[in-house]
């Protein structure tokens, strides 16, 4: 056959790092894009476009906007008018219809950042990071009906490294993943079988504002997990005084206190007491304000050693 004509549905900047190296893969022609909505932005809420919609009108791709595809009979029949060989979907945001997935004349094929069946759903790189798993991947699957339920094409690891964050981690997965969409759709175009997933699945449950929330009630290798899992955006956060106070970087450290209690203060950042062992602030960020060294803002909030975290 000649060149594979794929119609891409993504949204994010992860879902653009595919989006990029399809186009500039030999042998694959995109033919249309699918997008989320263009949503507030920034601290002035402007409406933005999402990644994925600006590199595809930067090469002038056709691109159609929604925030779900069920009973977009128009949407659909413009899918239809474009002969898609592949349906490819990364990170788009919304469930897709069976009829989209019947769409394609060789497959509709995901990929998802994690090992499959290990979590399934929305926030598969945060809940790797919270979880403390010690190696994660991406796969390209055959799309079905049910949530991330496919059969496997291939898939590709990597270890999560003591210092990766939600931010190294997902760019490290995107240029893995980008790299075996590209290798492995034109397997499956020859081809290329499924095999099923194997083993009991685990789902990473779309994220809430508490998953951000630490308490020094938490032991401190937790701790250091919910903070990078969250750096550098939208943070982790702490209360502090009434107002929350984002923790963008620190470590644990083999110290020992009562929960919340200050153990020291100086340029290496506040160490604070957790159920067991400290952890050590870094960079914070006070509420309306930019980000800091910790050392800076206890200073300013007159944090003194042998206090009790204020958490009102």
């Amino acid at each position: 056959m000649g060149s594979l004509r794929i119609l891409f549905l993504g949204t994010p900047a992860f879902a653009a790092e595919h989006l990029r190296a399809l186009l500039a893969a030999s042998g694959m022609e995109v033919v249309g894009v699918i997008t989320q909505p263009d949503r507030p932005r920034g601290r002035g809420l402007k409406l933005a476009p999402p990644p994925v919609k600006e590199l595809a009108l930067a090469h002038g791709l056709a691109v159609r906007q929604t925030a779900d595809l069920r009973g977009d009979a128009d949407l659909f029949r413009w899918a239809q008018v474009l002969a898609p060989d592949f349906l490819v979907v990364v990170a788009f945001g919304a469930i897709l219809p069976a009829a989209w997935l019947a769409l394609p004349s060789v497959a509709p094929v995901n990929v998802h950042a994690s090992l499959l069946p290990r979590w399934r759903g929305a926030a598969p790189i945060e809940r790797a990071l919270l979880a403390g798993d010690q190696e994660t991947g991406v796969c390209v699957m055959k799309m079905v009906e049910e949530l991330d339920a496919g059969p496997i094409y291939a898939c590709a690891r990597t270890p999560i490294r003591a210092d990766d964050t939600g931010e190294t981690l997902r760019a490290r997965l995107a240029e893995m993943g980008a790299r075996l969409l590209v290798e492995t759709l034109p397997k499956i175009a020859a081809g290329l079988a499924p095999r099923p997933q194997e083993g009991t699945p685990t789902y990473a449950a779309k994220l809430k504002p508490q998953d951000r929330e630490i308490a020094w009630t938490m032991q401190a290798d937790a701790v250091d997990r919910l903070v990078r899992a969250f750096a550098p955006s939208p943070g982790a956060r702490v209360r502090y005084r009434g107002d929350w106070l984002k923790v963008l970087a620190g470590h644990p450290e083999a110290a020992q206190g009562a929960p919340g209690e200050v153990l020291a203060l100086d340029r290496a950042g506040v160490l604070v007491a957790c159920a067991e062992g400290a952890y050590r602030l870094r960079i914070v960020q006070p509420a309306g304000k930019r980000a800091m060294e910790a050392d800076a803002f206890a200073r300013g909030a007159r944090l003194c050693i042998g206090a009790r975290w204020p958490a009102d």
